[in-house]
Parts: C-alpha cells; sequence; structure tokens
C-alpha cells in the first residue's frame, strides 16, 4: 500500500512562541478515511495546513510521497517539478470559503487547477462542466462565488478541488455553517470519494459526522498532542476520552430520586442520555 505521509515528532509553533503541535506522529496510507478530532484550539486546522505544505514543521520531519517536506523544498527552483507534483495529488478545502474562493465566475473559480495542468481551453471546459454537473451547481456557473449561500460556496469550493482530481482530499471543519441537507450531501460524496479509493482526511469536532465519512479517528488533546490514534468506533464509545478532550460536556440533572447525565457533543447536536435509580 502506498504511503501518502509520514509525520515524524513534527512540532509547530506560530512566530516560534505560540504552539500549535506538539510531538505528532502518524502515517497515512493511500486510500484511508481520517478524521482528526478535537475541540477548537487543539491544532487540527494547523495540522491540516503542514499536511497541505502551507505551513512546515518548527521541529521534526514531514514526508509526503517519500519526499521530505521542507520550506526549502517549496521555495528552490530545483523542486518546481515536485511542487506542482504534490498540488496535483493534494486538494484542500478551507473552513471559511470566502478565504478559498476569488474568481470573478464560479466557472473559473472551478477551471483555475485545470488551467494549471497544461490542459487545452476544451479540456478544461469539458473538466468543468463535469464537475459541476456533478456536484450538481451547474446552473451557478456564470454567478459570482460571493453572491452566493454558504452551502452553495462550500460546493463551489470541493468542486475547484475536485477539479484537480487529486488523489488526497483534505477537509477543514466542512460541515460548519451547512443546513442539514447540504450536510447530508457532503456526506455521500466523501461516502462515495472514499469508495473510489480517494485518501480522505476531515478535521472535525463533529461526532455524528466522524462515524459516517471515516474508519480511523485521530484525536487531538488541547495541549496539542496526539491522545489517540485508532479505530472510529473504538474512539467514540469511549465516554471518558471524548470528555477528557473536551469532545462532549456533562450535565447532570436531579429529579427526585433519578439522576440523568446527559452528554452533550461539543456542538450540542449529539446527546448520549444515563439513567440512574
Amino acid at each position: 500500500m502506498e504511503r501518502i505521509f509520514d509525520v515524524r515528532d513534527v512540532s509547530y509553533a506560530y512566530m516560534g512562541k505560540i504552539n500549535a503541535l506538539k510531538d505528532i506522529s502518524f502515517k497515512v496510507n493511500s486510500g484511508e478515511q481520517i478524521s482528526i478530532m478535537g475541540a477548537n484550539g487543539s491544532g487540527k486546522s494547523t495540522l491540516l495546513t503542514l499536511l497541505d505544505g502551507l505551513v512546515f514543521p518548527t521541529s521534526g520531519e514531514f514526508y509526503a510521497f517519500d519526499s521530505k517536506i521542507s520550506e526549502d523544498v517549496f521555495d528552490t527552483i530545483k523542486d518546481n517539478e515536485f511542487r506542482s507534483y504534490f498540488r496535483k495529488k493534494v486538494g484542500f478545502v478551507f473552513q471559511n470559503s470566502d478565504v478559498q474562493l476569488f474568481s470573478p465566475t464560479v466557472f473559473e473559480e472551478v477551471a483555475f487547477g485545470p488551467l494549471q495542468l497544461n490542459m487545452t481551453s476544451e479540456e478544461v471546459k469539458t473538466r468543468v462542466m463535469e464537475v459541476l454537473e456533478m456536484i450538481g451547481i451547474t446552473k451557478l456557473k456564470d454567478r459570482s462565488p460571493h453572491t452566493l449561500s454558504g452551502g452553495e460556496k462550500k460546493k463551489v469550493c470541493i468542486a475547484a478541488v475536485l477539479a484537480i482530481n487529486p488523489d488526497v482530499l483534505l477537509l477543514d471543519e466542512p460541515t460548519a455553517g451547512l443546513d442539514p441537507r447540504t450536510q447530508l450531501w457532503l456526506i455521500e460524496l466523501l461516502q462515495e470519494l472514499g469508495r473510489a479509493g480517494k485518501t480522505i482526511i476531515t478535521a472535525t469536532h463533529d461526532l455524528e459526522t466522524v462515524a459516517q465519512i471515516s474508519k480511523r479517528a485521530i484525536v487531538m488533546g488541547e495541549d496539542h498532542r496526539i491522545v489517540v490514534d485508532g479505530n472510529v468506533e473504538k474512539v467514540l464509545d469511549n465516554l471518558e476520552l471524548l470528555l477528557s478532550t473536551n469532545l462532549i460536556h456533562e450535565h447532570t440533572h436531579i429529579h427526585g430520586k433519578l439522576v440523568h447525565k446527559h452528554m452533550h457533543a461539543a456542538n450540542d447536536e449529539e446527546h448520549i442520555h444515563e439513567q440512574k435509580n
């Protein structure tokens, strides 16, 4: 099985002072579906930006496709070929769609990636229309991305990434701010992409989504370290772990002789009830 990423004892600090990742180590193989779980501020988003080559380790080593990734590698002219190879292989969907969108129209937004792949104009047009149809946003092709709803913007961002046909898809809190119908659409899309052999790594604290889109869970603690890396079902069944990493919180209510313990997910959408006499 092809090794995609190899993260070895990586730490990262913003401006060399603010710790975001500490002693992170894990490997990712081709075709895996992984959720990186953790409370806000635990380092999930930073870890995704590192996997996308947008930031580089303060200490430790990061390898992608058997090549060591560093700022020098991405800035050196002789490594333009590898940089282009990396960008074709890895696609990143940002949490905030407005950060990702920059083109005048949806069509141009989705066409931007394919245009960097030395495709002919006709090939680009065909690719864009295929992706727009697959995502279900063909009718938006002439609209300005910034006039769209939040769910529509997210679909355009995903379409723009899928247009380069990456092997690896990184998504940062992809369900944040989406209505239930769009969330379901996204979950089904990620399931389909997983069945097609894509490597999908999602940063999220949405426990309900985790169970549907991943088989492996990497849990980040509030100390910016990996607490657990294992089977997603076992992770979700470990209430002590979820409590300790602030992924759920516990409320206790006393009604006469009954004690009700309500385990609430961090996004307050999941409730686990325990009743004692």
